[in-house]
């Protein structure tokens, strides 16, 4: 746990876990280092069928990178978040993409499998690396403004509308809250990253393989509001 920027507490901090979702920090960051967030990218098959979390999408539609970045943000979609991986040369290009971020980061027991967090044997991060990599992604104020939404409507160009709502439960039932974002795999467990903030003061927790995420997040992060 960081409070305005120092560390205070901690518990097993570089011990290497499966990262789940958290790595679409690291996606996202990248999608927003690449630019050209209007340009329009149709759904590809790979992408259509993307387990887990999805928005929904069908093969051939076509919507604004922007649009798909706020769904793999918001509602953490493994379909939106494997059509901005793909669309500019391919998943391989994108995950080293990923790592090379990692590495300007000093996050130096990451490495990332998978543009979506899927369970991977040469993937891994440590509650310590994601603080940082939870910093950097805050940092940018368009990722930093999607964490904090409850849900987004979006559109096909076709028209179809489609619509996500915020992974992170804490927006709504923890006042103070900013962000940042959770994941769930079956190596990972439940994993979650929260920003939160009240009179001044911030609090960044990261939580890996939580046995109860929600509460125990809740009653951390009062108590060190309180102080």
């Amino acid at each position: 746990m960081i409070v305005d920027s120092a560390p205070r507490w901690e518990r097993a901090a570089d011990a290497r876990r499966q990262p789940a979702s958290l790595a679409k920090l690291m996606s996202a960051l990248v999608v927003v280092q690449e630019g050209d967030l209007d340009q329009v990218v149709a759904v590809p098959p790979r992408a259509a069928t993307a387990r887990g979390s999805r928005l929904g999408l069908r093969e051939g539609e076509r919507l604004p990178a922007r649009a798909l970045l706020g769904a793999m943000v918001v509602g953490s979609a493994n379909d939106a978040c494997l059509a901005l991986a793909l669309r500019n040369g391919g998943v391989e290009r994108f995950v080293a993409r990923m790592n090379d971020g990692a590495r300007a980061l000093g996050l130096r027991r990451t490495r990332f499998a998978d543009p979506c967090g899927f369970d991977a044997d040469d993937q891994h991060s440590t509650a310590r690396d994601l603080a940082r990599l939870a910093e950097a992604f805050m940092a940018e104020p368009q990722l930093a403004a999607l964490a904090g939404r409850r849900a987004l409507a979006l559109a096909t160009a076709d028209g179809r509308a489609l619509e996500v709502r915020t992974t992170n439960v804490l927006l709504e039932h923890f006042p103070g809250t900013l962000g940042v974002k959770t994941g769930r795999t079956r190596r990972a467990g439940h994993n979650l990253i929260v920003l939160a903030e009240r009179g001044g003061r911030r609090v960044l927790l990261v939580m890996l393989g939580a046995r109860d995420r929600w509460w125990d997040a809740h009653a951390i992060l009062e108590r060190a509001l309180a102080r």
